[in-house]
């Protein structure tokens, strides 16, 4: 393979060069196997709008991953002061201000509905935008690309040094390119660990080898992925490893955007356009550079049509802009499209499908397109289908958020004694047995009343609080922690009666004006009734 690039024949002022590069994975023909063996691809370095918009996501997403855990949120002295933690000592999961207990673990199934909800929403509007610009697979590789081009250089010279003999100019880029590569590792698989424990406490004990086992053995598992996956396997992953790019094909429709080659305009592609023209040939706007291969990470040619291996990353595009910007044709030869206005341009284009392509049916005489030419219009993204996901996205985002808010962080469980369901006592008088489960869920201490509402003539003990009878009790409950206590309901002789009674315990914090209530019934020898109910 020739390693440089060679000019066009057009004249001087529309020079292109052509790249010699084949796509990787051509469409496969009757009989060939499914898997052959992986051929080396060597991006190009591509620029543009795309192109630095994948760079932003890249430093937002990485700078999330990697600062989070080092975040700080002042919840008092009770609390962890890390603003993201799972806590799974306690089985808490803080957020900033937001504290979740198991108990609420619809909170977090709620946000994965709402997150498999916005890959339909977006894979309907914009198709594998997932794939091409968040995916931590296309992160990570973009980030190991950006490191194999500091010490290896571009594409042309990528491949010169992977076809020199080893010497030791080589030896020393492909072990500074690969320390380069297992230092992001440990660094990725390391910050992984800091979301589960203090971070800076986890960091110190980590180096000097106090940590658990299991926070080394986490590290290392993540280190080899992360460099096996985005170093080594890059889009071998994407192709035969994910199943991302099966299902969401599903999820597409006629109005989805997708990276389109428009050959209703680039075909038939030539590198001598002004000699075709000059012999009366028809001549589309793509000059065969294959610029859109060189720098495709995926190694395939977007002229092949749409493809699994095709992430929708859209450096072709920025790349084919700037060849379009070169030889003075307008942007857009390969761009976003729908599969409608995609089928209504070639329709133009081939005379509905009775003629080849024919580029002269969609331009006027001085170049521009004509008016029957359909251009993307934003309007199409809100259609029916993406209303839908987008409502029901919205719908269960603001049922958590007023869940979320309208959520009691004073909670009180009761479960009546099962054996024995009831006691007589010396006197007379029937005794039940509780357990009262109260549940404190702030980060800081506060006195909470107990009290019972119905059995009038009834009183309460509280093992541990106090041995007088009663109907009102104070309880110190510690910061986020629940506190069982044992409770002895007592009904005199003259008001028991041969039918189970309904109350309640209250459970109340009068300075925060929380309160909870919890039913419960009493038992009496004729009259017995299962367990408690809220």
């Amino acid at each position: 393979m020739n390693l440089y690039t060679s000019p066009s024949s057009e004249p001087a002022g529309q020079m292109v060069e052509r790249i010699d590069v084949k796509s990787a994975h051509p469409p496969k023909k009757a009989g060939e196997p499914l898997y052959e063996k992986r051929k080396k691809i060597f991006p190009k370095r591509a620029e543009g709008q795309f192109r630095r918009f994948k760079w932003l996501v890249m430093l937002v997403t990485l700078g999330i991953y990697y600062l989070t855990p080092w975040i700080r949120w002042d919840r008092g002295p009770f609390a962890p002061d890390q603003a993201v933690l799972v806590d799974l000592a306690t089985r808490r999961f803080y957020f900033f201000f937001i504290e979740i207990w198991p108990q609420e673990f619809f909170f977090v199934a709620g946000l994965l509905v709402m997150a498999g909800f916005g890959l339909f929403l977006v894979t309907s509007a914009v198709g594998r935008a997932w794939c091409g610009y968040t995916c931590p697979q296309t992160v990570w590789v973009d980030l190991f690309l950006a490191v194999e081009r500091f010490f290896e250089g571009d594409r042309n010279a990528r491949m010169k040094l992977d076809a020199a003999p080893w010497t030791f100019d080589k030896i020393g880029k492909r072990v500074a390119k690969h320390s380069t590569w297992i230092i992001i590792a440990v660094a990725t698989g390391g910050a992984w660990i800091f979301y589960f424990a203090d971070a800076p406490s986890l960091a110190f004990d980590f180096i000097t080898g106090n940590a658990a086992p299991v926070a080394y053995s986490t590290v290392a598992i993540l280190t080899a992925t992360t460099y096996v996956l985005g170093g080594l396997m890059r889009e071998q992953v994407c192709i035969y490893m994910c199943p991302w790019p099966r299902i969401q094909a599903a999820m597409l429709d006629e109005n989805s955007l997708v990276v389109t080659y428009n050959d209703w305009r680039g075909e038939p592609r030539t590198r001598g356009a002004k000699k075709a023209a000059a012999a009366g040939l028809p001549v589309g706007d793509c000059v065969d550079c294959n610029a859109c291969v060189a720098v495709c990470p995926m190694g395939i040619d977007i002229r092949d049509g749409q493809q699994l291996a095709c992430i929708t990353c859209a450096l072709c595009i920025d790349a084919c802009d700037s060849v379009m910007d070169k030889i003075g044709k307008p942007r857009g030869l390969i761009a976003y499209a729908t599969l409608n206005e995609y089928e209504v341009n070639m329709a133009l284009a081939t005379g509905g499908g009775m003629t080849t392509i024919d580029p002269t049916r969609v331009r006027n005489p001085d170049g521009s397109f004509i008016d029957k030419v359909r251009h993307f219009d934003w309007k199409i993204i809100l259609r029916p289908r993406t209303l839908l996901y987008f409502g029901v996205w919205t719908a269960v985002g603001l049922g958590l958020i007023y869940a979320l808010l309208s959520r009691d962080r004073l909670e009180i469980n009761v479960l009546h004694d099962r054996n024995p369901q009831f006691v007589l006592e010396s006197d007379g008088s029937i005794r039940n047995g509780y357990t009262v489960r109260l549940l404190n869920m702030i980060p800081e201490p506060r006195t909470i009343l107990i009290s019972m509402d119905g059995l009038p003539e009834a009183t309460m003990k509280i093992t541990g609080v106090s041995d007088v009878p009663g109907r009102l009790f104070a309880v110190q409950a510690e910061p986020d922690k629940a506190l069982a206590l044992k409770v002895f309901v007592t009904l005199p002789k003259d008001a028991i009666s041969d039918e189970a009674k309904d109350f309640h315990f209250i459970a109340e914090d009068r300075s925060s004006h929380e309160k909870d209530v919890h039913g419960a019934v009493f038992n009496a020898p004729e009259g017995r009734h299962p367990g408690g109910r809220k």
